[in-house]
């Protein structure tokens, strides 16, 4: 079976909800290998975790940042734990519900011993913005590896996905914690879903 097709069959399993936290000593103990999913919010993190599972209600978008201040724990074929975190975004959010996102961000990041990777989801319209640029220095500060993934590429002509792949790339190279180049996707059409899926299939306990 090739590595592709072993993905495809890994993500077409059953994905299953595990847990919501909003506290550190509420997490699920750590077991499976563990991928979480990052993102503004309206990156389109949560689009992209419906698209690559194929269940469109799996993970639910809150329009409001700072609104939602969970991480959301789902179970891929006892196999993989995906963990989806609330996106970051403060400029409406009151300072608690901001202070308390950092402080599970940080705990989170520094001391989750089975996460693996970070998929970072960066919308393909706007690029790489200043609240992009802090998760990707708390990342590169925590030490854990993370993947780019530009999302909604279906709003972009395949030339300005081009030059906007280049563009995050070369800012992907000054950061340590990063991969090199970034996974261009669409939920909608299924853009790069199959790569995405293979890149994280590669985390998956056997």
């Amino acid at each position: 079976m090739s590595g592709a097709e072993a993905a495809r069959k890994l993500f077409s399993q059953s994905c299953t909800f595990v847990r919501a936290v909003a506290a550190p000593d509420q997490m699920p103990p750590p077991g499976m290998p563990e991928v979480a999913f990052a993102g503004r919010s309206n990156a389109g993190k949560s689009s992209l975790i419906n698209a690559l599972t194929g269940r469109k209600g799996l993970a639910r978008a809150s329009g409001t940042p700072g609104r939602t201040q969970q991480i959301v724990f789902f179970n891929l074929a006892d196999r993989l734990t995906i963990a989806d975190l609330p996106g970051y975004g403060f400029a409406k959010a009151p300072k608690a519900e901001a202070a308390a996102w950092n402080a599970l961000m940080r705990d989170y990041l520094q001391n989750r011993a089975s996460l693996r990777c970070v998929v970072l989801a960066i919308d393909s319209r706007h690029g790489i913005l200043a609240n992009d640029r802090d998760m990707m220095n708390r990342l590169d500060r925590a030490g854990v590896s993370y993947q780019a993934v530009l999302t909604k590429a279906d709003r972009l002509r395949p030339a300005e996905r081009d030059a906007r792949r280049d563009q995050v790339a070369a800012a992907l190279a000054r950061h340590p914690a990063a991969r090199t180049d970034a996974i261009v996707t669409s939920a909608e059409e299924g853009l790069g879903l199959e790569e995405l899926r293979a890149f994280l299939a590669e985390f998956a306990a056997p």
